[in-house]
């Protein structure tokens, strides 16, 4: 469960930069 709930924190983390870099570019 901590590992789970670790990647997804880590998946968040990287959407939320991705998703303003788009809007950005």
């Amino acid at each position: 469960i901590l590992v789970q709930s670790a990647q997804a924190m880590l998946a968040q983390a990287n959407q939320v930069p991705q998703g303003v870099l788009q809007l950005l570019g």
